[in-house]
Formats: structure tokens, sequence, C-alpha cells
């Protein structure tokens, strides 16, 4: 038996256009993300889909409304947790990436950004998101996956490297190294010991 989790990044979301950090502040997707998101869509059309995962920001969820009806089935069981939601990044979110750049210096704002655990003034480090993101995926999605159920989780930027980052067995640097673009579904097959046989991206 072969089951698959079904990873996907929001569509691009009007701060993601505007170059501003995000985090928890509830900011929806453009025109593009929303292009993104039925494109994702289409992409998942012949997968069997029996429950749905996503953050509580409305980025992630009106990602994965247009998927699930691109789909053709809106009303697969989705159950939406704060514990997927993006890493905030505190005190920076609604800041202009390039303007907090030009004030912090552009080493300050690379190592708030792509290191593991330093902590951005008020937010949380990679390392903070792993850890509430991991414990949730372990306790309310792995079950689903163990009984054979394929799962799609739609979440943002760093839930999604908390949990390849786990799920690859990668190293903090590693991680740091990968980028997960708007809207592209990637697909982790499990075999029947529970381990990653296959990724597709």
């Amino acid at each position: 038996m072969m089951t698959k989790l079904f990873l996907v990044r929001h569509g691009q979301s009007l701060w993601n256009l505007e170059n501003r950090f995000t985090g928890w502040q509830d900011i929806d997707i453009t025109e593009v993300g929303i292009e993104e998101a039925k494109k994702a869509g289409i992409s998942l059309k012949k997968e069997k889909i029996d429950i749905a995962f996503t953050s509580v920001l409305i980025r992630a969820k009106h990602t994965l409304s247009i998927i699930l009806n691109e789909i053709g089935n809106p009303n697969i069981p989705v159950i939406m947790d704060k514990a997927l939601n993006e890493r905030s990044y505190g005190n920076l979110e609604g800041l202009n990436k390039a303007e907090t750049a030009l004030k912090y210096g552009d080493e300050q704002v690379h190592t708030w950004r792509r290191s593991y655990d330093v902590v951005p003034p008020g937010g949380e480090s990679l390392k903070d998101t792993y850890n509430r993101v991991i414990p949730y995926f372990e306790k309310e999605i792995i079950p689903f996956l163990k009984k054979g159920e394929n799962v799609l989780i739609v979440a943002h930027g760093n839930s999604l490297r908390s949990l390849i980052m786990y799920l690859e067995h990668l190293s903090p640097e590693e991680i740091l190294e990968r980028e997960i673009a708007t809207g592209i579904p990637i697909t982790y097959i499990f075999d029947e010991n529970f381990h990653v046989s296959r990724v597709e991206n």
C-alpha cells in the first residue's frame, strides 16, 4: 500500500509581491496567487485526497479552497490549525525587506531570514517553527497517513521547510538552501513500512 502526502505552499500573497515580511499577518493571495492555486489543483486532479490540513491564515486557506474546487471535491474534510502557520517575524512583519536591509544592514537581515536558530526581534527562528510544526504533524497528521489515507497540506514557506527537513532528514544548513515555490505540489510517497520511498516535485 502506497500512501501519499502532498505539500503545497500558498499562492503568491500581496506582501510576497510587495517584498514585505508577512509572518502571522493575515494577508490574502493576489490574482497571480489565485492562478498558482488553480494550477496546483489541476496538477492534483488525478490524485485521491482523503483529508486536508492548513494553517489559520487566509492565504493558505484561500489557496486550499481553490485547489479543492479545481480537483472537483470541495467537501474533503479540512482541519485548520495555527501550528501550521508561517514562522513569525515579530517586529519585522509588514516591513519591506529591502528597506529593512538598509536600516539594519544586509548581513543582519540575511541572518534573521536564513539562519536556523537566530530569532528576529519578537519573532521565531526556523528552529522554533520546527518545534511547533513537527509535534503537530506527528500527533495529528501521521495517524491518517498510517491508515493509508492520502493527505494534502497547504501551508507556508517555513512551516513546509520544517516538514521537509523532518521527512528528508536534512541538516539545518541543507534546509536553509531549499527554496519552496508557491503553488507547486511536492509529493512524498510512503511504502508499507512508512518510509519515504519517493519524492516528486
